[in-house]
């Protein structure tokens, strides 16, 4: 690998490191916004991610960015259904970390990996080798386990999992960059989260006139920053950095919004929920572990 190459890698390590470690980090930042409505909040981030995206891609690309998405209607549709799904993944996120449930939330993106496994079973005929198999049946013991001993399923972690997991297909099934694609999903959603942000400000119920001070409304527009940042990152890495190591290094995400829901926001975990949380883990290292061990195996040329 030569000096360039390696110096390419090192930074592209640094981004993906940094852009999963906000991630993680986020419930903290979603808490400080707990006095707005999880709807303004939502509607903020669109807003305000909207105008931060499409002035990188004016800057990057020029005007012509959203006119070569528009001109293809296959795609064009595809990216509204994932800024649909996309806009009921944060919303659900920002409710139920301000609910309390940061626990959870954080299962639902250590389940989306394995989730995303299953979804490519269904949709694009991909084929599981045995201990792929084992790991998805581990993960799915342990959320059998925890529906059983709850008494309902984990459904806000099964939500969130299934809509990004969602999310992640259809974005693979429709070729456009991963900004300029975040930068069609953000017009969208631009006008009703706007429509939303005035209703809810004619109403008190927003951030600028619901009398909660500058400092709350510089986080909501902060909030648009802190959902573009980590995704451009995001795709700054994925160029530079074997995919395997990045899928990897995803679950830094969910290990620190559990850690967060624990240690910080003291929400119960007892033996029981311990348990199912386990038997995840355990599919998620065979299956991480599985990965690796094929990604350095040595490729057999053809004859």
């Amino acid at each position: 690998m030569s000096a360039a190459a390696a110096a390419e890698r090192r930074s592209g390590l640094l981004v993906a490191a940094a852009a999963f470690v906000l991630w993680g980090l986020m419930p903290l930042f979603w808490h400080l916004l707990k006095a707005v409505p999880s709807l303004q909040i939502v509607a903020h981030r669109i807003v305000w991610g909207a105008l931060m995206v499409g002035a990188w891609l004016l800057w990057k690309q020029g005007r012509g960015w959203l006119r070569a998405i528009l001109a293809r209607p296959r795609a064009a549709g595809m990216l509204a259904l994932s800024g649909l799904l996309i806009a009921f993944n944060w919303g659900l996120y920002i409710w139920a970390v301000n609910a309390g449930h940061v626990v959870e939330t954080s299962l639902g993106y250590f389940i989306n990996p394995l989730l995303n496994v299953v979804l490519g079973v269904a949709f694009l005929h991909e084929r599981l080798n045995r201990t792929q198999w084992a790991a998805v049946g581990l993960a799915t013991a342990g959320v059998a386990w925890l529906a059983l001993r709850y008494g309902q399923p984990p459904w806000i972690a099964l939500a969130l999992a299934l809509s990004f997991g969602l999310y992640g297909l259809v974005r693979k099934l429709v070729a456009v960059d991963a900004v300029a694609g975040l930068g069609a999903e953000s017009v969208y959603l631009f006008l009703p989260a706007l429509a939303l942000m005035l209703w809810g400000e004619s109403h008190g119920m927003g951030g600028f006139l619901g009398g909660w001070g500058w400092r709350l409304d510089l986080l909501l527009v902060l909030g648009g920053a802190l959902t573009a940042l980590p995704l451009i990152g995001f795709a700054y890495a994925v160029r530079r950095v074997p995919l395997s190591v990045v899928g990897l290094m995803q679950y830094i995400a969910p290990t620190l919004q559990f850690l967060l829901g624990v240690l910080f926001f003291r929400e119960p975990f007892d033996a029981t929920r311990a348990f199912g949380f386990a038997c995840i883990w355990a599919g998620l290292a065979v299956f991480a572990g599985e990965g690796l061990w094929r990604s350095r195996r040595p490729v057999v040329p053809a004859t």
